[in-house]
Protein backbone atom coordinates (compact mmCIF):
# COMPACT_ATOMS: atom_id res chain seq x y z
CA UNK A 1 0.00 0.00 0.00
CA UNK A 2 0.94 3.23 -0.61
CA UNK A 3 0.79 5.55 2.09
CA UNK A 4 0.99 9.24 1.07
CA UNK A 5 -1.21 10.99 3.48
CA UNK A 6 -2.28 10.80 7.31
CA UNK A 7 -5.94 9.37 6.23
CA UNK A 8 -3.86 6.28 4.45
CA UNK A 9 -1.64 5.41 7.12
CA UNK A 10 -5.23 5.67 8.86
CA UNK A 11 -6.76 3.02 6.98
CA UNK A 12 -3.52 0.84 6.84
CA UNK A 13 -3.45 0.47 10.71
CA UNK A 14 -6.94 0.43 11.41
CA UNK A 15 -7.56 -2.65 8.41
CA UNK A 16 -4.19 -4.39 10.05
CA UNK A 17 -5.45 -4.52 13.57
CA UNK A 18 -9.00 -5.40 12.36
CA UNK A 19 -7.49 -8.26 10.69
CA UNK A 20 -5.55 -9.73 13.51
CA UNK A 21 -8.66 -9.06 15.87
CA UNK A 22 -7.18 -6.79 18.09
CA UNK A 23 -9.84 -3.89 19.88
CA UNK A 24 -7.73 -0.78 20.21
CA UNK A 25 -7.53 -1.21 24.04
CA UNK A 26 -5.53 -4.34 22.91
CA UNK A 27 -3.56 -3.30 20.60
CA UNK A 28 -2.62 0.11 22.36
CA UNK A 29 -1.53 -2.38 25.42
CA UNK A 30 0.67 -4.22 23.24
CA UNK A 31 1.86 -1.44 21.51
CA UNK A 32 2.41 0.52 24.38
CA UNK A 33 0.53 3.52 23.71
CA UNK A 34 -2.85 5.26 24.82
CA UNK A 35 -6.17 3.95 23.55
CA UNK A 36 -7.44 7.63 22.48
CA UNK A 37 -3.87 8.38 21.08
CA UNK A 38 -4.65 4.55 19.30
CA UNK A 39 -7.97 6.14 18.12
CA UNK A 40 -6.89 9.63 16.90
CA UNK A 41 -4.18 7.99 14.43
CA UNK A 42 -7.39 5.32 13.25
CA UNK A 43 -9.20 8.62 12.77
CA UNK A 44 -6.13 10.08 10.42
CA UNK A 45 -5.25 13.25 12.91
CA UNK A 46 -2.16 14.36 11.88
CA UNK A 47 -0.27 15.08 14.77
CA UNK A 48 1.63 12.09 16.20
CA UNK A 49 4.89 11.02 17.38
CA UNK A 50 6.84 9.65 14.59
CA UNK A 51 8.81 7.15 17.49
CA UNK A 52 4.54 5.81 18.79
CA UNK A 53 3.65 5.30 14.81
CA UNK A 54 6.92 3.09 14.28
CA UNK A 55 6.03 0.92 17.56
CA UNK A 56 3.00 0.98 16.68
CA UNK A 57 3.36 -0.47 13.32
CA UNK A 58 6.17 -2.85 14.69
CA UNK A 59 3.42 -4.30 16.94
CA UNK A 60 1.18 -5.02 14.16
CA UNK A 61 4.04 -6.55 12.34
CA UNK A 62 3.97 -3.58 9.52
CA UNK A 63 7.25 -2.19 8.56
CA UNK A 64 7.79 1.58 6.82
CA UNK A 65 9.62 1.22 3.25
CA UNK A 66 10.36 4.72 1.72
CA UNK A 67 10.68 4.90 -1.99
CA UNK A 68 11.77 7.73 -4.28
CA UNK A 69 8.43 8.75 -6.15
CA UNK A 70 10.11 8.35 -9.96
CA UNK A 71 9.89 4.50 -10.50
CA UNK A 72 12.66 4.40 -12.29
CA UNK A 73 14.57 5.86 -9.63
CA UNK A 74 15.96 3.06 -7.24
CA UNK A 75 14.38 2.79 -3.39
CA UNK A 76 15.87 4.38 -0.85
CA UNK A 77 17.75 2.46 1.73
CA UNK A 78 17.23 3.38 5.26
CA UNK A 79 18.74 0.95 7.03
CA UNK A 80 22.44 1.84 4.71
CA UNK A 81 21.51 5.66 5.53
CA UNK A 82 21.17 5.19 8.89
CA UNK A 83 24.47 2.83 9.25
CA UNK A 84 26.37 5.74 7.29
CA UNK A 85 24.74 8.03 9.60
CA UNK A 86 25.86 6.06 13.13
CA UNK A 87 29.66 5.93 11.72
Amino acid sequence: MVITSPRDLAAAVRGRRASLGLSQAELALRAGVSRPWLSKVEAGKTKAEFDLIIRLLDTLGMTLRLDVADSKAASVNLDAILKDYES
